[in-house]
């Protein structure tokens, strides 16, 4: 894909963060918008943010874990814009628990989100990507989809789901020669409301964690502007690069996993008994 002047992008979680910072700089470009979020008030703002550009825009407030709302979705973004060339699967949620600790309600709850959502949007959007034969699958792992840490089993668990789907699919795209790419995305902390809107238990007061004071913590880490992680992705589409890493954070975290690929979990379980 050379640019994004009249071509059309479909993003989950919409809403805010960097969902809704991909959606102002991609409508700067003259690309039209299939907008969604479960939260219709920050949908609404988005609109409002990209209203002055001369695209068309559409929005639907969507649960990205419900199978037959992605599939709708992708049928009305064609129906409404004529195609779609891009889908970004952004949206995304947190859990901090152990996994003795965690319900099985909390683990569908998540793995329907991070990685259903993810394997909807695909599967949905796909088939007519590949229609326009310039198109691109974007979807959002994390900088732990790369290494894992305690507490976050679940979350662990669905960035790395995310991370081996969309770099099989990226393989297969290659041997098809369809004109259609997919990118995994590694962010590290991102100045998002991942953290503060993140399910904590009580399970981590059994690693003498404080689950309010692990939210704040947490929260210090999110540093690289959600605008500059939105840039930063824009520009992997347009060098078709296979994988990007976002932040300082998460090239020291990559090469930390790759110098020490077992040793590392004792330094990450060392650092959080000493938060």
């Amino acid at each position: 894909m050379k640019n994004f002047k009249n071509k059309v992008a479909a993003i989950t979680g919409a809403g805010s963060g960097i969902g809704q910072q991909l959606a102002i700089l991609l409508a700067k470009q003259g690309c039209h918008l299939s907008l969604s979020d479960i939260n219709e008030k920050g949908l609404a703002q988005t609109v409002e943010l990209v209203k002055q550009n001369p695209i068309t825009v559409t929005t639907k407030v969507l649960d990205v874990s419900n199978r037959e709302a992605v599939k709708q979705w992708a049928q009305e973004t064609v129906q409404d814009h004529g195609s779609v060339n891009m889908i970004f699967n952004n949206a995304g949620v947190a859990l901090g628990s152990t996994v003795e600790g965690a319900s099985y309600e909390d683990l569908e709850w998540i793995v329907g989100i991070n990685f259903w959502g993810v394997v909807y949007g695909t599967k949905e959007f796909l088939p007519f990507i590949k229609q326009t034969k310039d198109g691109h699958i974007i979807n959002i792992s994390s900088i732990f989809g790369l290494t894992s840490q305690p507490t976050q089993s679940a979350y662990n668990a669905t960035k790395f789901a995310v991370r081996g789907f969309t770099e099989s699919l990226r393989q297969e795209l290659d041997i098809e020669k369809s004109g259609v790419s997919s990118l995994c995305v590694h962010p590290g902390g991102i100045r998002t409301n991942i953290a503060k809107a993140a399910k904590m238990n009580d399970s981590l007061k059994s690693l003498g964690m404080d689950p309010n004071k692990s939210i704040k913590q947490f929260d210090k880490f999110l540093r690289t502007p959600p605008e500059e992680a939105a840039r930063q992705i824009l520009n992997a589409v347009l060098k078709d690069k296979r994988r990007l890493l976002i932040g300082t954070d998460a090239r020291i975290v990559d090469s930390f996993q790759r110098l020490f690929p077992t040793g590392y979990q004792r330094i990450a379980a060392l650092a959080t008994k000493m938060m």
